[in-house]
């Protein structure tokens, strides 16, 4: 396990602010203690200092995991946001998209989001924009990625598709091999 490198901390900050811009900070410096980002087999984790501390006692070859595992580099050192960085994106997200109850299954099954399930959305969402999908309870279902604004989303169709689906909930049963 290692501090991750200017480049790696660039690129996974590039991506985290596409879901909760300049909150970012709010993750590193929270008010019960200080916490860090780590590296340990192309995963970033994240974990108190404390936790570290007591991590450096296990050797690296020993270590599955420690912290809650934010994403992963893939081999063209891209990163990938996992569905287990949901529970601390979903209190800082900037845009967020609300499904309606018929649209909950069919997200949670891995489908992007369609208009006719659209719930709410947040003003001036802009195209590409990274969002945090909630049900209309406010329970956080997930994240994806803005396919239309939200002034288009008012007068497209039906049929059409609002957000581009990334992570679910639903795949902690559907991918439990392969997370850790």
């Amino acid at each position: 396990m290692r501090p991750l490198t200017e480049e790696e901390t660039k690129t996974m900050f590039e991506k985290l602010s596409k879901y909760i811009g300049e909150n970012i900070k709010l993750l590193v410096d929270r008010p019960d203690g200080t916490y860090c980002f780590r590296l340990h087999n192309d995963r970033v984790y994240y974990m108190s200092e404390k936790m570290l501390k007591l991590a450096t006692n296990i050797a690296r070859n020993k270590l599955v995991s420690v912290g809650t595992c934010f994403g992963k580099f893939t081999k063209t050192q891209k990163f990938r946001l996992h569905i287990t960085a949901l529970d601390f994106l979903a209190p800082y997200a900037k845009f967020k998209v609300w499904v309606k109850p018929g649209a909950e299954q069919s997200f949670l099954y891995g489908n992007h989001v369609l208009k006719s399930g659209l719930g709410r959305i947040t003003e001036n969402t802009a195209q590409y924009q990274g969002v945090v999908v909630y049900s209309m309870a406010d329970v956080p279902l997930g994240f994806g990625v803005a396919a239309k604004t939200t002034q288009e989303c008012r007068k497209v169709d039906p049929m059409s598709i609002v957000v581009f689906h990334q992570a679910d909930v639903g795949e902690f049963i559907r991918s439990e091999d392969t997370l850790t």
